[in-house]
Formats: structure tokens, sequence, C-alpha cells
């Protein structure tokens, strides 16, 4: 297990750039399995599974694509 600091390095590593608040906010959503948050004396600390991280795929940015409308079989283009 590693924190959410290390986690971020580990991701680096892989080609993966991303600030520590995102991975801290990706963590409190559940998107690492079998993270952990232990309380400190300085506050919580979140710890991650090796395994999560190396399997981690980070989400799509950007607007999803617009689905393309689907045309009718009597009616084709260029066809009277």
């Amino acid at each position: 297990m590693v924190t959410t600091k290390q986690a971020q390095q580990l991701l680096e590593d892989r080609g993966i750039s991303v600030s520590y608040p995102t991975i801290a906010q990706w963590t409190r959503e559940g998107k690492f399995k079998g993270a952990e948050r232990k309380e400190t004396e300085r506050g919580p600390v979140w710890y991650i599974p090796v395994d999560s991280i190396k399997a981690f795929e980070p989400p799509k940015v950007g607007r999803p694509a617009e689905a393309k409308p689907e045309q009718s079989n009597s009616k084709k283009r260029g066809k009277k």
C-alpha cells in the first residue's frame, strides 16, 4: 500500500500525469480498488494498493461523442 503522494509518482512513471488533488479526489470516489482511509494525528491518510494503481486507467476527458442518427432502410440516400 502507498499514499496518494506515492501513487502520484507511480502514475507519473506510467506516463499518466495528474495532480495530487486529482488523485485524492479519485481515491475518495473509489476509483482505486482496495484503498483504505486511516486517521492519523495530522489528519486522514489514504493508502492505495500498488496493484490497483498498476491496473488503473484514468477517465477520458472532454465531451463524449454524439450518437449518430440511425437511417431507415426504406429511405437510403441517393435512391428514389
